[in-house]
């Protein structure tokens, strides 16, 4: 028996979850991803329920209305509390899963190297040096001189 089998006899117990083992996924595959129906990205989810804390008094405190939905080809989890309807924070989880797929998908645009080139700064000097001089020939003629 390998390994697996036990994580998986682990599960099927219930004693503990594995977790999930983060997918590298292209750019492009974050975006079909974001592109996914409701029902297909739910269904690619784990969905945990619990109660949610802080402001809301009774409402929040005896309702399972927070939503946890962890993406399992890719390991992203999301949490949503902010309504005291589990459905809304449903969508609401979907809605962050696809942000964070578009936000991967983006790919970032290529950038020039704009470091200047070793002749083009000793001509700037050379500038500058020259320019000096002519300021200090204009000066009056001093006792130094």
């Amino acid at each position: 028996m390998n390994d697996t089998d036990g994580l998986q006899r682990q599960r099927n117990e219930g004693e503990r979850r594995a977790t999930p083992a983060i997918a590298r996924l292209t750019p492009r595959q974050f975006a079909a991803l974001a592109r996914l129906g409701d029902r297909e990205l739910e269904r690619q989810c784990r969905t945990d329920v619990f109660r949610a804390t802080g402001p809301g008094g009774q409402g929040v405190n005896t309702t399972d209305s927070a939503v946890r939905m962890t993406h399992l080809p890719t390991g992203i989890a999301v949490v949503s509390r902010e309504s005291r309807s589990q459905l809304q924070n449903r969508q609401r989880c979907l809605e962050k899963l696809r942000e964070e797929f578009r936000r991967r998908s983006y790919v970032p645009k290529h950038r020039t190297k704009t470091k200047p080139t070793h002749a083009s700064r000793q001509r700037r000097l050379d500038a500058k040096h020259h320019h000096a001089d002519v300021k200090r020939l204009r000066r009056r003629p001093g006792l130094d001189d």
